[in-house]
């Protein structure tokens, strides 16, 4: 044993070296292994297996950390784009709000101020101009537009035209309106008709026609009528004197008398038919021809067809037990009516018929509110006309959404002076005027219009020539009812020669062998003018227009004066010649086509971004909201 003893000891120790050799390595691998020398596939549960639990917690810590600053940099970079989100949409809501506040004079200052091709500024001015217009001027009952009331089809009526004009097609109809100057825009035109008798009018209105020595359709009749006793809507544009009122009078006694044979009208019933026009004038003149077609069927043996007159000036008491008797047809003026409306003397509930005549000189006049409030009385559809000698985009936008697939017939171009006129022109200072109208009136025989813009001028020519022994009349709005148709009357029975007025006289007012109008001054838009110098060469007449100019005459309505001369082959007087360039000139500021002169007022010299009718309107407006906002609790 103890010889064996030394191997013994030296084999313990050397196995010992070698384990912690062994040991050794392996802690050295170990540390290798932690600092990504080695890799192998579960390398990651060894090192994992020697990681302190202290140090473990302190980096899941850190990571936890990382994680949060993470999601609360997400959170707060979330609600930083909110914010500044809601930021950007403040401001746009509040530029949209300014936007509104902002006058379209305003507007038209920032397109001026951009710089774009000059025919692209001019265009998305207008168009901006006019999306503004149309918003704010919708012709639609109130009542209608709360309950989302909407017609999509025209009023059937019983009238259907003969049969060898229905079988006419449409290259026929084509080829005849153009021999009578006829245009139509709409869907479904009816065929136009070239006599009152194919019209199927009772042989009593053409007897009654026929002593007014009226045989033969005029081109407005021709096509206006078939349209009317169709039902449909539409507009009518003709020159002053071609016969509009008969387009929608004779429909309108047709319609009354249907009415009245199928259910004969009981006390307080009616109106079936009612036609506003913008002066008591007017109103009176239609009333008469209405009448006398209503007379004419009445000695036939028809029923009668009661009509009555609703206008200022008068005794509201006698209009009123007129109405209480029960009316077929009503024609009245926009201020008696909305107050005859609103106090309950009548209502609308009956009526299927209406026409608004010289729809654009009622818009012009400031009674496109008293118009709106009227259509908040019917109860029903209607079938509606509107007619003018001048029909610009204004009144389109101003009938928007209250006509039905409209016809829109016209005959010549809307604002259009008559061909039948001839225009002269005179440079006179203001200090000659009076003078000068002795020599004018020796131009033409008796009977002879003269036409001034104030009251005043009025009243003093009239004093003048009845100095100088000329047999004259004066009507304006600041007389009496009773003495403007007295002077109306007298003119009109030619007892009087010369008949001196404001604009008044000029609206619609049809008297017979007109040979001279003479204006005292250029009126204060082109169409006044127009609607001034259609009181002669009426029905295929001849006329003469004599105009008073100077230097204080309106530079914008001198350059639409000068183009209407044009387009009506005139020849330009020597101040208008010197006005403005030439031909290209005069292209680049009308245009061609649908896209000629202003698209508000159907003035050829200036665009609607220069109307001045526009501008006065606006002016007119902010005073009423600055007097409005001056004057709280009252209207």
């Amino acid at each position: 044993m103890a010889e064996g003893q030394p191997e013994d000891i030296d084999v313990a120790k050397t196995l010992a070296k070698y384990t912690n050799r062994r040991k050794q390595i392996e802690a050295e691998e170990r540390a290798r292994r932690r600092e990504g020398f080695l890799s192998s596939g579960d390398s990651d549960i060894e090192l994992e297996s020697f990681i302190p639990a202290h140090r473990r917690r302190k980096e899941k810590a850190v990571r936890r950390a990382l994680v949060q600053n993470v999601l609360t940099a997400g959170a707060n970079q979330m609600a930083k784009h909110e914010e500044v989100e809601k930021k950007r949409r403040k401001r746009e809501e509040q530029k949209a709000k300014e936007e509104e506040k902002r006058s379209l004079l305003e507007k038209h200052g920032d397109y001026q101020q951009e710089e774009q091709d000059p025919v692209d500024l001019q265009r998305k001015e207008e168009e901006a101009i006019l999306a503004a217009l149309n918003d704010q001027s919708s012709l639609l009952a109130i009542a209608e537009a709360a309950r989302g009331v909407t017609y999509s089809s025209s009023l059937r009526t019983g009238w259907v035209p003969p049969g060898h004009v229905r079988r006419q097609n449409e290259s026929d109809c084509v080829t005849f309106r153009r021999k009578r100057g006829i245009t139509v825009e709409g869907e479904q035109c009816p065929p136009p008709i070239g006599s009152f008798l194919e019209m199927k009018f009772p042989r009593a209105l053409l007897d009654g026609l026929k002593k007014k020595n009226i045989t033969v359709p005029t081109p407005i009749q021709v096509q206006g009528c078939p349209v009317a006793l169709m039902g449909r809507d539409m507009i009518g544009i003709a020159s002053t004197g071609s016969g509009k009122t008969i387009t929608f009078a004779l429909p309108m006694v047709m319609f009354a008398l249907e009415q009245e044979v199928a259910l004969p009208f009981e006390r307080d019933e009616g109106p079936y038919a009612l036609c506003i026009v913008p002066s008591r004038e007017l109103a009176h003149q239609i009333h008469d021809v209405v009448s006398d077609l209503c007379k004419d069927l009445l000695r036939a043996r028809f029923p009668e067809i009661r009509v009555a007159l609703c206008i200022g000036g008068e005794p509201l008491g006698e209009q009123a037990r007129l109405f209480h008797r029960g009316v077929h047809i009503c024609i009245a003026t926009p201020g008696r009516l909305s107050d005859m409306l609103t106090k309950r003397i009548f209502n609308l509930q009956l009526c299927r018929y209406l026409v608004l005549d010289e729809a654009d000189r009622m818009l012009d006049m400031g009674f496109e509110d008293e118009i709106k409030s009227i259509f908040s009385f019917f109860r029903s559809q209607r079938q509606t006309l509107l007619f003018s000698a001048t029909m610009p985009k204004k009144i389109q936008i101003f009938a928007k959404n209250a006509l039905i697939r409209p016809i829109i017939v016209n005959v010549g171009r809307a604002g259009a002076a008559s061909l039948n006129v001839l225009q002269e022109f005179e440079y006179v200072s203001r200090e000659e005027k009076l003078v000068r109208i002795l020599e004018a009136l020796q131009k033409t025989p008796p009977r002879v219009l003269i036409f001034a813009e104030k009251k005043l001028d009025v009243d003093s020519i009239y004093e003048y020539l009845l100095v100088k022994g000329i047999e004259v009349a004066c009507i304006h709005g600041g007389k009496d009812q009773k003495d403007r148709h007295e002077g109306i009357e007298a003119f009109r029975r030619g007892e009087k020669d010369v008949l001196v007025a404001t604009d008044v006289a000029s609206k619609g007012l049809d008297f017979k062998d007109i040979q001279h109008v003479l204006n005292y001054e250029m009126p204060d838009d082109i169409e006044n003018y127009v609607h001034r110098i259609g009181r002669t060469g009426r029905s295929g007449r001849r006329g003469l227009s004599t105009t008073f100019i100077n230097r204080r005459t309106d530079m914008n309505i001198m350059a639409d004066l000068k183009q209407l001369l044009i387009e009506a082959g005139q020849p330009l007087p020597e101040m208008l010649q010197e006005l403005g360039g030439g031909d290209d000139a005069a292209q680049s500021m009308t245009g061609t086509g649908q896209d000629r002169g202003c698209a508000y007022c159907s003035g050829l010299g200036h665009r609607i971004t220069e109307c001045p009718k526009l501008v006065g309107i606006q002016a007119k407006a902010t005073q009423n909201m600055q007097r409005a906002a001056g004057e709280e609790g009252h209207y």
